[in-house]
């Protein structure tokens, strides 16, 4: 049987330290029905030239437009039947497109199938190896109904991309992929996460990283959810299991204070009750820890999630709601002065 042709559409902007590595892998890996598109987004560091030297497409965007932006003109310009989304920092195992022609195969057109990052990430550092077995679980957790399907590794066809408008251009600074996911199911199509579908992800994450990242996608999570009235929806990497981590840790933070100032022991009688509810639901995400990196990194990695990490969640919390409540009041005083 025929190959179905495929584009991997893959956007850049300011990507030289890691789109080299990416297109190695690409062009190791990918068979004779692949075409490999690469859309620079105006990018400022020499990426082109890096760009330039791999077999590839190449589209250059005029102005700085953003990832959505980039993606759709990849898909513009591209000519395969399907679409296999990824990142400028992610890198393709052997497996990687075998597994998207099976999914080809197998899955019909009104179904988009999503992958995730391998439990451990391409480079070595233990805020890397935290987000990428922490995205591995989470993005994993619900494979027959996820909430969304992320762009890192994403299966499309062609014709149903274009068919529901493609990524939106004047959305958020990240989370087009979600605001596609959910148009897609309103849309009658089927979500599916594929576990084996895995792209290795270069974090270069240090601890400043790690929590600016986790502070602003909480932030743009939360413009987005209330916009949606989902705030407390159980969707990937915005889970009820990270949510009561969230509540347990304000509320030791809150009532500590409340003990320090008045002395009262009993205002820390619901601590243990709170803790132990998110140590049972999080016990799955430890042992993901534990079978990444062994029992150390799992002590580690527990210890970062649930003590350090929600401060960074809270202080993007606290901004996306001061942010949407910014705009929503803008909004109004136009209607009203209007």
């Amino acid at each position: 049987m025929e190959k179905q042709s495929l584009s991997i559409i893959i956007p850049n902007y300011n990507g030289a330290r890691t789109i080299g590595t990416c297109l190695e892998a690409l062009v190791a890996f990918s068979d004779e029905a692949c075409e490999i598109v690469v859309v620079d987004d105006c990018s400022q560091d020499g990426s082109v030239g890096i760009v330039e030297k791999y077999p590839c497409k190449l589209i250059r965007l005029p102005k700085h437009s953003g990832a959505s932006a980039a993606r759709n003109a990849g898909v513009s310009g591209s000519t395969g039947d399907v679409l296999f989304f990824i990142d400028n920092d992610c890198i393709v195992t052997a497996a990687t497109i075998p597994r998207v022609r099976k999914i080809i195969s197998e899955q019909g057109p009104n179904v988009v199938v999503g992958g995730t990052y391998t439990a451990a990430p391409y480079d070595a550092g233990f805020f890397g190896e935290f987000q990428s077995a922490f995205i591995n679980y989470f993005e994993t957790k619900n494979v027959g109904a996820p909430d969304y399907l992320a762009t890192h590794a994403m299966v499309i066809r062609s014709g149903s991309f274009k068919e529901n408008g493609g990524l939106t251009e004047d959305f958020l600074p990240i989370l087009e992929d979600i605001d596609f996911s959910h148009r897609l199911r309103r849309n009658g199509f089927k979500l599916i996460m594929d576990p084996e579908l895995q792209v290795r992800h270069v974090f270069n994450h240090t601890l400043g990283k790690s929590l600016r990242n986790a502070f602003r996608k909480t932030r743009y999570w939360i413009e987005y959810s209330l916009a949606n009235r989902d705030l407390f929806a159980d969707s990937g990497t915005a889970s009820r299991q990270i949510k009561l981590n969230g509540v347990a840790w304000l509320a030791t933070v809150v009532l500590m204070l409340f003990y320090t100032i008045f002395g009262q022991q009993s205002l820390l009688v619901p601590l243990p009750f709170l803790w132990a509810a998110s140590l049972y639901m999080n016990r799955h995400l430890y042992r993901a820890f534990w079978k990444a990196g062994g029992v150390w990194f799992a002590l580690l990695a527990g210890s970062y999630y649930s003590l350090i990490y929600p401060a960074a969640i809270w202080s993007g919390f606290f901004r996306g709601m001061f942010q949407y409540y910014f705009k929503t009041g803008l909004k109004k005083n136009n209607i009203k002065t209007g």
